[in-house]
């Protein structure tokens, strides 16, 4: 399917792997230029054949910075995907587990960067009658089912989508999230991720959490969400094939949320 996306521009945060990586491929397999930030650039990264721009976004200037070079690069902006995150892996604990500075880094890494970058692309995006897609998490809406600074963040990362889309909806941004469940990367499948991490604290290997982790989460599918299937996502999203899709979050977990 052609999703229309061939020429124009596109700035992806958390790029060098995951659902960041796969994202980057997707758009540029669509014929797009993009910005693809990330903290280190990999290896893989570059054979994409982005524009990687090495930035923290945790820190209050990198978002700024980022978007400055982006605009230098590509002139103006088409789609913001704005995918960083991460800290879900801080402690298995439970609420007391957690000091300020953990919850001001989790917050700053999946709102805060995400809400300054955001700001800094936005005129662009208004001038170009762009996109913008925030990856969260089903967490936000279970948030009893993983470390409560990083749900508790996902969740305000939906809302804040939610609030964009209704501001700047009338001018001419769509804004969506996607919300994924447990997906196949690092933070599972690492030796000394999260996955790893919080298997340790049950008493059980790694390798037999993450087997059994698409039963314990209620995945109908049977399996961990792949990547690839995200960025798909994604990129539909952020293609003029959506184009009266906006304010709305996208849950793809395997069925996990039994809700309607």
């Amino acid at each position: 399917m052609d999703l229309r996306l061939s020429g124009r521009t596109a700035v992806v945060t958390g790029a060098s792997r995951g659902i960041g990586l796969a994202t980057v491929a997707a758009l540029r397999g669509e014929g797009m230029r993009v910005v693809a930030a990330a903290r280190t650039v990999t290896p893989e990264l570059e054979d994409l054949g982005a524009i990687a721009i090495p930035v923290d976004l945790g820190v209050a200037g990198g978002p700024a910075r980022l978007v400055e070079a982006a605009l230098a690069e590509l002139g103006e902006l088409d789609v913001l995907v704005n995918n960083v995150g991460g800290g879900d892996g801080a402690a298995t604990g439970g609420f007391l587990s957690f000091d300020d500075e953990q919850w001001d880094e989790v917050y700053g890494l999946n709102l805060f960067a995400t809400v300054r970058v955001t700001r800094a692309a936005l005129p662009s995006l208004l001038r170009r009658g762009g996109a913008v897609v925030n990856v969260s998490s089903n967490g936000a809406r279970i948030p009893h089912a993983g470390p409560v600074p990083y749900t508790t963040a996902k969740a305000a990362l939906t809302a804040f989508g939610k609030a964009l889309a209704e501001e700047f909806g009338p001018r001419g941004v769509r804004v969506n999230t996607v919300s994924p469940g447990p997906v196949r990367t690092a933070m599972w499948e690492s030796p000394d991720g999260y996955g790893a991490q919080l298997a340790a604290s049950l008493g059980l290997g790694r390798e037999q959490l993450v087997a059994g982790l698409p039963a314990t989460m209620g995945m109908t599918t049977g399996r961990l969400v792949e990547p690839t299937e995200v960025a798909a996502l994604i990129a539909y999203l952020a293609s003029p094939l959506a184009a009266s899709t906006t304010g709305a979050d996208h849950i793809i977990d395997g069925g996990s949320i039994k809700t309607a």
